[in-house]
């Protein structure tokens, strides 16, 4: 048995390093059926599906495991997960469904696998723990809604170390701790990841000898925004969003939509005229393709914002997504079930799609037609919008 298996936390008393989302997971088990089900996400290795678990185990559960990549369209998950929401656990007092890995299920314009999921939440007589690292994507905007989003954090090295060293005494196992502390720092918060290495050191006539891959972890947008926000402007801030899994152009509107929550007066005017400078770079590198300039955008989002301020801010602050993003997905949104309506009609009375989106005014009114949204089988979501 690995280390992993044999010191998996089997309580909430033995999860170390993420108080705040027990207190969320608490909550919502008990606040049960009021939202259905529950999004834990964050980087790999800090604990998700093994939280999970730990939730069954506090509340006598039975869980009925699936991971995402398993299914790829409507009645697959129609035919593996509707059973389980609607059969008792024959062994257990209750019963919790595990979606692991969400981020694996295709989006609603690929087989519809979200929206089939969306409505076996509403029917679950069960609670519903869905995993997933990124789930910021806009196809998962109609799950985040339906799910109690709970974040889980990378492990601080020093927590790391103490779990690290817990593990080695229940072992009967010494090792010298600037290689324990090494392990753990390494780790960039990967519980999982620090745990594989010890085990591979312990086997070692000279762990000391022992060599790492270096691990470059996604950073979170949330963490990476409490970083420049709250932390020291230090070199480091200037890769930062290196390894955030977004678009630069996608950073700046975050960092437009957050700045006012932390800074006034003067460190705001600050940096509102960075924001702007990093916002000339980027036309500049759209306008005339120098993507050299790219160094000068980041750099003015990250260090420079961060270095706007006089003094460290400290509290807890919640950070808010794009509006300009929610808005600009709406009209995507809009625009794209308006052009599949026309494709639709455009090719059942032979004429260019260009002319149906120009004739588009008065195809509405002949769409208000039952029988003629029958013939185009026209979808529940494009029917919607022809009748707002």
């Amino acid at each position: 048995m690995t280390w992993i298996e044999k010191y998996r936390p089997k309580k909430f008393e033995d999860v170390k390093g993420q108080e705040e989302a027990v207190f969320k997971i608490k909550s919502f088990i008990k606040l049960f059926p009021k939202k259905k089900a529950m999004l834990l996400y964050g980087p790999p290795g800090v604990g998700k599906t093994t939280l999970a678990y730990v939730i069954a185990n506090e509340f006598d559960s039975e869980v009925f495991e699936l991971n995402a990549s398993d299914f790829r369209n409507k009645q697959k998950l129609q035919e593996i997960l509707e059973p389980a929401i609607k059969q008792q656990s024959l062994i257990k007092k209750g019963k919790i469904i595990l979606v692991d890995e969400v981020d694996g299920i295709s989006g609603y314009y690929d087989r519809g696998g979200i929206l089939e999921l969306l409505s076996l939440i509403k029917e679950s007589s069960y609670p519903i723990i869905l995993t997933g690292n990124n789930i910021w994507n806009k196809k998962f905007s109609s799950l985040r809604q339906k799910s109690e989003l709970v974040q889980l954090k990378d492990i601080n090295s020093h927590i790391v170390k103490e779990i690290l060293f817990e593990i080695l005494r229940k072992e009967n196992l010494f090792m010298n701790p600037n290689i324990v502390t090494s392990i753990s720092i390494r780790a960039k918060g990967d519980i999982r990841a620090s745990i594989n290495d010890l085990q591979s050191a312990s086997r070692m006539q000279d762990p000391s000898l022992i060599t790492f891959d270096e691990r470059n972890k996604e950073v979170d947008i949330f963490y990476a925004l409490k970083m420049i926000f709250k932390g020291k402007p230090e070199k480091e801030l200037l890769r930062i969003f290196d390894s955030v899994n977004i678009p630069i152009d996608e950073i700046l509107l975050w960092m437009e939509e957050n700045i006012m929550v932390e800074y006034e007066g003067e460190e705001l005017a600050r940096a509102y005229n960075l924001l702007s400078k990093a916002d000339i770079f980027k036309r500049r590198i759209y306008r005339q393709q120098y993507w050299r300039f790219l160094v000068y955008e980041n750099a003015f989002l990250s260090y420079g914002i961060s270095a706007s301020k006089k003094k460290i801010n400290s509290g807890f602050t919640s950070y808010k997504k794009p509006t300009r993003i929610l808005k600009m997905w709406m009209n995507n949104q809009r625009n794209f079930k308006r052009k599949s309506i026309a494709e639709k009609y455009a090719q059942y009375v032979h004429i260019g799609g260009k002319r149906a989106m120009r004739d588009f005014p008065i195809l509405k009114y002949i769409l208000k037609n039952p029988n003629v949204r029958k013939e185009l089988k026209l979808t529940e979501e494009e029917i919607s919008y022809l009748e707002k």
